[in-house]
């Protein structure tokens, strides 16, 4: 499941980089993410980078964060319409899917792997049908 976010040349990224981390903050605040869970989300490893990018001090993502945010974005989205009362919330309750191993789905997710984030997002799109 290729990401229009990621693939974009470079241009296109710049335009894109404003919406998707204001977007990505929306969501790490609705899902109450501690920094340090924000930043191995993102792919990055200081907090003065993750500062700046809150600040939107970036030029324009890389193609990593991009496809990150895409499928944190798309996890989000799946969500809201299988759970919305609960969405949030989710992310957070120990999950007795084989995938997530009794563990809860952000704990996956903070793998820091992309493949993990793809494998949430997939599980959440076939719970959509």
């Amino acid at each position: 499941m290729a990401t229009a976010f990621a693939e974009a040349p470079a241009d296109k990224r710049r335009d894109l980089t404003g919406p998707a981390l204001r977007t990505f903050f929306n969501i790490a605040a609705a899902w109450k993410l501690k920094e340090a869970e924000q930043m191995k989300l993102l792919g990055i490893d200081s907090r003065s980078t993750l500062q700046s990018w809150k600040r939107g001090k970036v030029a324009a993502l890389s193609r990593d964060a991009l496809e990150r945010i895409s499928y944190i974005l798309g996890i989000y989205k799946g969500l809201q319409i299988l759970l919305p009362q609960s969405a949030d919330d989710w992310v957070h309750r120990p999950n007795a899917a084989p995938l997530f191993d009794g563990k809860p789905a952000l704990e996956r997710m903070l793998s820091g792997n992309v493949a993990d984030l793809f494998v949430v997002r997939q599980y959440i799109d076939a719970q959509r049908g």
